[in-house]
C-alpha cells in the first residue's frame, strides 16, 4: 500500500506534490513528449527517416514503453485519485475521463496494428494519432489547463458563434451557387463544393482560385466578407474576454473597498494614519 501511494504521490504532480521524485518525473515526461513531437516532425522528411530509421524505431519503442507503464501505473492508482469510488468504477472513471483518453490514444497506435490487420494508408492515419501526446502535457502545463478552463466555460457561446458561421456558409454557398453556376458550372458545379468559396471568403483568406464573375455574385461576396470579419472574429473575442476572466481569478483580485480607508473615504497610502 505504501508503494502504491509512493508511486500515486509521484504521477499526481498536479495535486501539489512538491517532493523531488515527482519534479524529476514531471521533467521527465515533459522532456518525453517534446522528443517525440519532435520525432515525428523529424520522420516527415524522406532522407531523415531512411537514414535514421532504426534509431526512430528504438526511440518509439522506449516512448511507448514508458507511456503504457505510465498508463497502467495511472489505472492501478485510480482508486487514490478518486476515494469514495470503488477500484473497479475509479479505474473506469479515469479510463472515461478526457486525459484518461489522450493518455490511451498516446500508445493506442502502436499496438493497434499488432492487435489487427490493417491496410498501409490506415496505418499511416494511426501514426498521425501520436501527435495526441501533445495533450498529455496539460496534466503539467498551467497555460494549456487556464485554455481548456476556457473552453470549458465559454463553449456555449462559442458554439452559438460557430453555428451561426455555419448557416452563414450554408445560405452564402446557395446563394451564390444559383448566382454563378450558370456562368462558371466548373467552379461552382452544385452547393457543396461552393462551401469552399464561402469559407474562403468568410474568413477572409481569398485565394482567388474561385472568385464571382457576375454583378450579382461580386456584390454577395462583399457582404460575405464584411460579415466574415465581424462573425469570425467573434469565437476571438470570447476566448479573449475569458482570457482576462481567468487571470482575474487566479489572482484573486481584492474588493476595491480595500484600498479606501473606511474612516475617511480617501485613498489608503502606504503607513499613513487616520
Amino acid at each position: 500500500m505504501k508503494i502504491k501511494k509512493k508511486i500515486f504521490e509521484i504521477l499526481n504532480t498536479e495535486k501539489g506534490s512538491k517532493s523531488k521524485h515527482s519534479k524529476y518525473f514531471e521533467l521527465f515526461i515533459i522532456t518525453l513528449i517534446t522528443l517525440s513531437i519532435i520525432e515525428i516532425i523529424l520522420e516527415s522528411y524522406h532522407s531523415l527517416a531512411v537514414k535514421f530509421q532504426n534509431q526512430f524505431r528504438v526511440f518509439e519503442l522506449f516512448a511507448v514503453v514508458v507511456f503504457s507503464l505510465e498508463y497502467l501505473a495511472r489505472l492501478w492508482t485510480a482508486d487514490l485519485k478518486y476515494p469514495k469510488e470503488r477500484k473497479a468504477l475509479a479505474r473506469i472513471k479515469y479510463a472515461t475521463s478526457a486525459i484518461g483518453i489522450i493518455d490511451l490514444l498516446a500508445i493506442l497506435p502502436f499496438y493497434l496494428p499488432l492487435i489487427f490487420k490493417f491496410d498501409l494508408r490506415f496505418i499511416r492515419i494511426l501514426r498521425v494519432f501520436r501527435l495526441f501526446r501533445i495533450f498529455k502535457l496539460t496534466r503539467y502545463s498551467k497555460a494549456i489547463k487556464l485554455l481548456g478552463n476556457i473552453f470549458k466555460d465559454k463553449k456555449s457561446e462559442i458554439f452559438i458563434t460557430l453555428f451561426i458561421n455555419a448557416i452563414l456558409i450554408l445560405i452564402a454557398s446557395t446563394i451564390m451557387y444559383h448566382l454563378e453556376n450558370k456562368f462558371q458550372p466548373n467552379k461552382f458545379p452544385n452547393i457543396i463544393e461552393t462551401f469552399w468559396w464561402a469559407i474562403a471568403t468568410l474568413t477572409t483568406i481569398g485565394y482567388g482560385d474561385v472568385f464571382p464573375i457576375t454583378a450579382g455574385g461580386k456584390i454577395m461576396s462583399g457582404i460575405i466578407a464584411t460579415l466574415g470579419i465581424g462573425l469570425v472574429a467573434l469565437p476571438t473575442g470570447i476566448i479573449s474576454a475569458g482570457f482576462v476572466e481567468e487571470i482575474q481569478k487566479s489572482k484573486k483580485v481584492k474588493p476595491a473597498s480595500f484600498h479606501f480607508c473606511s474612516h475617511c473615504g480617501q485613498k489608503n497610502i502606504a503607513d499613513e494614519k487616520h
